[in-house]
């Protein structure tokens, strides 16, 4: 079946649902029902925060879309998701009326429309609905992918517990750092990511107009921001500098499979969540750009603007500085993944 000039945006707005789905921890699937090229109904992936079984993408998106019409029957509706539907949501569609089918992924355990079974190509049902397969289906098949991918390493974290001093850096090494007086602050229960402790500076008033959160990227840590952290402080802004995890002083996994920028996001899009961060500005560098923007998308309704940041030129102390996270070789997994797979967007 041909496809419509439209049909790209719808399966692009469909994305993002699903990667609202997966900040909220469900399985990374977003729909919508469109009518007269309107949108009328809206899903994403909630069988978890609902508690219940059928509460697919498919089947939230076709209940908003009859609420919308005020009838059950959604007969000139089309259907964008982002993975091939299941047995369960094709029959909705089925008894829904609904003229088409647009999907992205396909689904090679439980897809019901030509992976395992296809429901809509039985003549003896009295409606036939047209599938149109494959839309974007690189990007839903990478959401997905990255998706398992960060519950397989989680799994493994969980069962491979690391002691403390194989995680952490000894405090010894940041002693020296006079130019880099703030207290510490630390948080190991972001949710799923099996105790690892993520450090980040936290100063200013909490109530100020401005949040900055200065982010870094490789091979740097917060002390990159010694230098811009007093101004916005004068200026009555409040001002966050995490570090990444297997940077600075956060927990360092030995893993290198562990450091991707998928995983990374993950964690900082938590990290954002637990202290309910809003009206946030990212300060960002050239090796932290990918990642900030990704989350000024991910996260807009906290996330309102980005700032960039020049790094000033290192002096041998602030390169030694710069170093002190990283005292043998295990504390660089982190570094040794990225210098292979750089931090982008397609990591």
């Amino acid at each position: 079946m041909a496809s419509f000039p439209s049909d790209q945006a719808f399966m692009r707005q469909a994305l993002l649902l699903a990667q609202q789905a997966e900040a909220a921890g469900e399985v990374p699937v977003g729909a919508l029902v469109v009518h007269q090229g309107q949108v009328i109904g809206r899903g994403h992936n909630s069988v978890i925060a609902h508690k219940d079984p059928t509460a697919h993408a498919e089947v939230l998106a076709l209940r908003a879309a009859a609420a919308t019409l005020q009838n059950y029957r959604l007969e000139d509706c089309e259907l964008f998701v982002t993975l091939e539907p299941c047995a369960m949501c094709a029959g909705a569609m089925l008894h829904a009326r609904v003229k088409r089918v647009v999907f992205g992924a396909s689904d090679a355990k439980t897809g019901a429309c030509g992976s395992v079974l296809n429901l809509f190509a039985h003549e003896q049902l009295n409606h036939q609905t047209q599938v149109l397969s494959g839309m974007l289906a690189k990007d839903c098949a990478a959401l997905l992918q990255n998706f398992f991918q960060s519950k397989r390493v989680q799994q493994q974290a969980r069962h491979e517990p690391l002691r403390e001093d194989a995680l952490r850096t000894p405090l010894l090494r940041f002693a020296p750092l006079n130019d880099y007086p703030w207290r510490p602050n630390y948080v190991s229960n972001l949710a799923g990511w099996a105790g690892l402790r993520l450090h980040y500076l936290d100063e200013g008033p909490h109530t100020a107009d401005a949040t900055f959160v200065c982010l870094h990227g490789t091979p740097s840590w917060s002390y990159q921001y010694r230098e811009l952290i007093p101004i916005l402080l004068d200026a009555g802004c409040r001002v966050l500098a995490p570090d990444l995890i297997g940077f600075g002083k956060s927990d360092k996994p030995k893993k290198e499979q562990f450091h991707s920028w998928h995983q990374h996001q993950q964690i900082l899009l938590a990290w954002l969540t637990q202290l309910d961060l809003n009206h946030v500005v990212l300060v960002l560098d050239e090796a932290s750009a990918a990642l900030g923007l990704s989350l000024y998308e991910h996260a807009s309704a906290r996330v309102v603007g980005v700032l960039p940041w020049i790094n000033p030129t290192l002096t041998p102390q602030a390169k030694a500085a710069m170093d002190a996270p990283f005292p043998d070789a295990g504390h660089r997994a982190a570094l040794r993944a990225f210098a292979a797979s750089p931090m982008s967007l397609e990591t």
